[in-house]
Parts: structure tokens; sequence; C-alpha cells
């Protein structure tokens, strides 16, 4: 029988796996529309795009690009996993940011989606370092 340490840190690895997918995912695609969309295009969701320069609103979107590869390729090839890890930790500085950036604009209730992603951004972060990494390929 498997005993309870063994147990959880399945049961762990499992969440992880499952939170990494989803911030890849939704990272990636915020991303991609940031980074590729016509500005235009992008304003008719996003209104704060208008106060914002388009070199900033590419720079957001890369950065969410990159960090969502990042948070999910390195675990799944087994390449310098930690890599991961330290993605999870860039995406929540731009978390950080974004909240900044939304109460000096009076968006409050935008900033409670900025605090769910940063904490399962510090989740992933915690359990890919300190209770579940994944081992790098020999």
């Amino acid at each position: 029988m498997m005993n309870d340490k063994v147990k959880n840190n399945k049961i762990l690895n499992i969440l992880l796996w499952i939170a990494q997918a989803l911030m890849a995912a939704m990272f990636i695609m915020a991303g991609a529309s940031k980074t590729f969309q016509p500005i235009k295009a992008l304003a008719e969701s996003m209104p704060w795009v208008n106060d914002v320069s388009s070199m900033m609103i590419r720079f957001i979107g890369v950065s969410e690009l990159l960090g969502g590869i990042g948070i999910i390729l390195p675990s799944l090839l087994r390449i310098k996993p930690k890599l991961a890890v330290y993605a999870a930790l860039g995406l929540v500085a731009v978390m950080i940011m974004a909240a900044g950036f939304h109460t000096m604009r009076g968006e409050y209730p935008a900033i409670g989606a900025n605090v769910i992603f940063s904490a399962i951004l510090g989740f992933i972060a915690w359990g890919r370092s300190a209770k579940v990494p994944v081992a790098a390929k020999a």
C-alpha cells in the first residue's frame, strides 16, 4: 500500500500540472493577442489599450507569451525544468504591475483576476521548487 506522503505528492504533482497547463494556455493566448493583433482590434475588447503606447502593449504581450511558454515547456521537455519556476515568478511580477495599473485607473474589479492568477502562479513556483520538482533529463 502506498504511504500518505507518496500519495499526497502524486496528487500535488497532478494539481501542479493542471495549474501549469491552465496558466500556460491563458498567458499564451493573452500574450499572442497583445503581440500579434492590430492595436485597433485589441482596443475593442480592452479599452485601456488606447491609453498605453503600442510598444508597451507589444512588450506586455511578448512577456506574457514567453512566460506562458516558460511555465510549461521546460517541465514538459524536462530540459532545465527550474525555468518553469522562474517563469511563474516572472508572471507574478507582471500580475503585480497589472494590479498597480488597474489601481491607478480605478479598475478595481480587474484586480481580482490579478490576485487569483498570482496565487496560482505562486502555487506553481512553490510546488515546482520545494515540493514536487520536475527532474531534468539525465
